[in-house]
């Protein structure tokens, strides 16, 4: 079947519970209640610091990529004892991580980008634990050790520097908005008097919060703005650009504007704010995947189609301390 069908598929089964999942495994265990206290350390010295002209600055990377036999540091060497990468993920965000219905297996942009890593540590790119999470769960599974790293289409904000540590910038995306197709609406700003949905613990809500004039409505998830404005909920999605691709992909009634992008959106791989050397780690294998070319391999596997021809990826900023 083809992936337009699979995404008429989608919106009906992403709320479903999740099964095993071929090609890798899912963990389906009890989210915390709370963020844990963020941990400290000499990263939240630099992260207090940042302001968001650097909000994108990571860690530069080892010189070269090492081999696993050869890695002594302790956060490390938790993660090869194990045999898995445990990643954080989105289940329901078509196009960047979301469940076929049709082979139970997760797929997307971010997943493709987690399973370089794993290919790098054991060699295989299927050696990953994919544990399902939403947007506010990212940050107290990081703290709490739960998950090794989250690839989740998450942005890169001063605040959360304090309490998590990131990837260099692996995509740059946008927010924009989703209406229904025929409607003259282009930006936030026109939707005044409208109810426009976003996912708690979001970027996007928080801009969208900044709006006056406009009546915000939240889910746990953007598939739970999908169905809130398939029921009449919602005149409206925002989102990233990404994110709002994978919706109307779903939905012919539904279209994403083509007004600028209200926001900058750079995306990082979430790793606890200790793990520096992993931080470094993981920053060594994108400099990697930029350079031969299967950052574009991936961005055309799942977005060209919605978003056009492959960008040059983000250039990564390395200049925390």
């Amino acid at each position: 079947m083809s992936r337009s069908s699979r995404a008429a598929l989608l919106a009906f089964f992403a709320t479903s519970a999740l099964a095993a999942c071929a090609g890798g495994q899912y963990a389906d265990t009890p989210l915390p209640s709370s963020s844990s206290a963020a941990a400290t350390s000499s990263s939240s010295t630099s992260a207090a610091a940042c302001d968001p002209a650097t909000a994108t600055e990571s860690y530069a990377p080892l010189d070269s990529i090492p081999s696993s036999s050869s890695i002594t540091d302790a956060g490390m060497k938790k993660i090869l004892d194990r045999g898995r990468l445990i990643v954080g993920v989105s289940g329901d965000t078509y196009l960047l991580g979301a469940r076929d219905p049709l082979t139970n297996t997760i797929e997307g942009f971010d997943i493709d980008i987690a399973k370089t890593i794993a290919k790098q540590l054991f060699g295989d790119a299927n050696k990953v634990t994919w544990r399902v999470i939403s947007a506010a769960d990212r940050i107290p599974l990081l703290e709490s050790g739960e998950v090794d790293l989250v690839a989740r289409n998450m942005t890169m904000t001063c605040n959360r520097w304090q309490q998590i540590a990131f990837s260099s910038e692996y995509y740059h995306a946008g927010q924009k908005v989703l209406v229904t197709r025929g409607s003259s609406a282009k930006t936030l700003e026109d939707l005044k008097g409208q109810r426009v949905c976003a996912p708690t613990q979001t970027t996007s809500l928080t801009k969208l919060r900044s709006v006056n004039g406009v009546t915000v409505v939240t889910a746990d998830n953007h598939t739970g703005c999908l169905v809130k404005f398939q029921q009449g909920q919602a005149d409206a999605i925002t989102g990233d650009d990404t994110v709002l691709a994978g919706l109307a992909a779903q939905d012919p009634y539904a279209v994403v504007t083509d007004a600028p992008a209200i926001t900058d959106e750079p995306y990082g791989l979430g790793v606890n704010l200790d793990n520096v050397y992993f931080v470094r780690y993981i920053n060594a294998v994108l400099a990697q995947v930029r350079s031969d070319g299967e950052w574009k391999q991936i961005y055309n596997t799942w977005l060209a189609s919605r978003l056009g021809k492959a960008p040059n990826p983000p250039t990564p900023n390395y200049g925390r301390g």
